[in-house]
Parts: structure tokens; C-alpha cells; sequence
């Protein structure tokens, strides 16, 4: 497989030849669909990764030649598809916050801590959200989140910081005192 360094190449030769966009699509197709499936389910994750793929086809010239990895940008591509999507997201939080994380997309152990963080899902802002779940769920770093997000860095971290002090405080009411995700350095905006 090729590496993520040669996204930009293959953007570029896809415009004169379309079928080189297929590399393209083989490398990212699972990490846009998880992040779909996590967010808003499976059924309306599959619609939502084959737009994406399409949308980025038709936009490929677009793609800014500062970046080498697609995946950021897919990933916002994706994210601005869910927000028509956000009552069947915040319905599936709900029911989250109720039944509790369906086994496909929680392969822990259900402790009732994925019911209690979709309530707190469902309670943020969606900017916020959107910032936090391309944090946790499709595993970017502050500055490709800004890249997905077309936000400053800055208002990044503000987001990540509110969605955090929000899911403390909310958890820390229950008991549950949630691992600090911006514990890892190596996930901040400095990393290559």
C-alpha cells in the first residue's frame, strides 16, 4: 500500500486520470466509515462514506497542495455530511444514553460508562462534538482537526478543552471521572 505522503500525488494524477483516484479510496475507505459508523450508525455511515469519496472526486482540485494526507480533509468532508444527518446522531445518542453502546461499536466491557459519555455527547455543542469525536474517533491530531474543521488551531483546543471540562464535570456527578484525552502529547498539534 502506498504511504499517506503520496496522497497529494494521487489527487493530482486523478485529475487527468480519474481511475487513479482509487488508491485514494482503498487507503482511507475504513477510517472514513468508522468514524461515520461510531457517529451516526452503520446504515446512514455507508451513504455518508460512499458521498464523501464522491464529493472529494469532484473537489480533488481543490485539495491544498500544504498537505500530503488526504484523511483530514476526508474526515471534514464526512463531518459537514453528518451535520444533515444530526437528528439520526443525536436519536442514536440518545438511545446510547438509554440502552446503552451496541457491542459492534464499544468492544469494551459495557460498564454503563458509553451510555453515560452519549449523554454528554448528546448535551454538547455540535462544534464541540465535531471537534472531540475527530479527536477520539478518527484518531487526529489538534492540527488536522483544524484542517477537517477549516477553524483556527486555537479554537481547537478551546473546543476540546469546553467538551472536556463539560464531560468531567457531567461524569464526575455520576462517579465516572473520564481519562483526559489530551494527556498524550504525541496526538497535540505539534506532532508531524
Amino acid at each position: 500500500m502506498e504511504s499517506h505522503s503520496s496522497d497529494l500525488s494521487v489527487l493530482r494524477r486523478s485529475e487527468s486520470d480519474p481511475d487513479a483516484f482509487s488508491p485514494l479510496v482503498e487507503r482511507h475507505h475504513a477510517a472514513v466509515f468508522a468514524y461515520a459508523a461510531r457517529r451516526i450508525g452503520r446504515q446512514i455511515a455507508e451513504d455518508i462514506t460512499a458521498e464523501t469519496f464522491a464529493i472529494a472526486f469532484r473537489r480533488r482540485g481543490d485539495f491544498s497542495s500544504d498537505h500530503t494526507d488526504a484523511r483530514p480533509w476526508l474526515m471534514g468532508i464526512a463531518t459537514n455530511l453528518m451535520h444533515r444527518h444530526r437528528r439520526a446522531e443525536m436519536r442514536a445518542l440518545r438511545a446510547y444514553a438509554r440502552h446503552g453502546v451496541p457491542a459492534h461499536l464499544d468492544p469494551q466491557p459495557d460498564d454503563g460508562l458509553g451510555a453515560r459519555l452519549a449523554a454528554v455527547l448528546s448535551s454538547l455543542r455540535p462544534r464541540q462534538r465535531d471537534a472531540l469525536l475527530l479527536y477520539a474517533l478518527a484518531d487526529l491530531t489538534y492540527d488536522e482537526i483544524a484542517l477537517a474543521m477549516d477553524i483556527p488551531v486555537g479554537t481547537v483546543r478551546s473546543l476540546l478543552n469546553r467538551a472536556r471540562s463539560r464531560a468531567a464535570r457531567e461524569l464526575r456527578g455520576n462517579g465516572d471521572v473520564p481519562r483526559d484525552p489530551g494527556a498524550d502529547p504525541s496526538r497535540d498539534s505539534d506532532r508531524g
